[in-house]
């Protein structure tokens, strides 16, 4: 990966940051998007985090 900044980067960190809350015991979160709209990166992130087991 080249770049940080697109959206098969956010999938990635969606996924670890999921992948790394299971570990330490967590299973459920709060996603706060900042007023940000729910597309492309942002949406990324959600999903792969989703799909990685964690609830939102």
């Amino acid at each position: 990966m080249k770049s940080g900044s697109n959206i098969e980067a956010a999938a990635l960190i969606g996924k670890r940051i999921a992948e790394k809350a299971k570990i330490i015991g967590i299973e459920k979160v709060a996603f706060d998007r900042s007023g940000f709209q729910y597309h492309g990166r942002i949406k990324a992130l959600a999903e792969a985090a989703r799909n990685a087991g964690l609830s939102f």
